[in-house]
């Protein structure tokens, strides 16, 4: 482990680029150096792997947004759980994590391929552990959650330290409940990217007014 944190600090960081355009949405990735893999990126930071360390990830924050140390925090606290991955190591600007592997709820949708009412109840019973441990869920969404092996994973916690209510997950179940599984009953099929962002932006649009 003590080289790929070398490697992280010696190959990754120096020629990474990540841009933070605007506080409320992703951050943009602008340069990825070689051998390393983008896996994703979110409102806060990019995941990366080395081809050479498949079984670790490594999640870095872009300039200006904050959060790290609270998730490390809430690693600490959650310790070992199988809907979670596991904080290795913490560095200034990164996390060194294991990697779970899977597809997102919104990748799903997007391909079209089913999400399992299994993997609902796992989340389910991931946050209730999560409550457990004195922490309190926010962020839950599609983007944020993944199918792996047909069970449900959490891949981004960076915001269970925040105390206001969240109603994301709860929403996802309703939407899923009565929309979704009525629809993929007849089969699924993919979803074009454009009406998932429109969906995106409407549904923080809903939560805006509603709040």
């Amino acid at each position: 482990m003590e080289k790929l944190v070398e490697a992280i600090q010696e190959e990754l960081l120096k020629h990474l680029v990540l841009e933070s355009v605007q506080p409320e949405d992703p951050i943009k990735v602008r340069n990825v150096p070689g051998p390393w893999v983008l896996l994703g990126s979110g409102n806060y930071a990019a995941v990366l792997l080395h081809p050479e360390y498949e079984d670790y990830a490594v999640k870095v924050y872009a300039p200006g947004r904050p959060g790290l140390t609270e998730e490390a925090e809430v690693y600490r606290r959650l310790g070992a759980h199988p809907a979670y991955s596991v904080l290795y190591h913490a560095g200034p600007n990164f996390l060194l994590l294991k990697r779970l592997r899977g597809i997102t709820f919104y990748d799903c949708i997007k391909r079209g391929i089913s999400i399992t009412d299994q993997s609902i109840r796992d989340i389910d019973e991931a946050l209730k552990y999560a409550v457990s441990r004195g922490l309190h869920p926010h962020d839950v969404h599609a983007k944020n959650v993944m199918l792996g092996d047909g069970r449900g994973l959490i891949v981004d916690i960076s915001d269970f330290l925040k105390q206001e209510d969240c109603t994301m997950w709860n929403d996802f179940k309703k939407a899923y409940s009565r929309l979704y599984r009525p629809v993929a009953s007849f089969g699924v099929f993919p979803v074009p990217d454009t009406v998932l962002e429109a969906v995106r932006k409407g549904y923080r649009l809903w939560r805006r007014k509603r709040s």
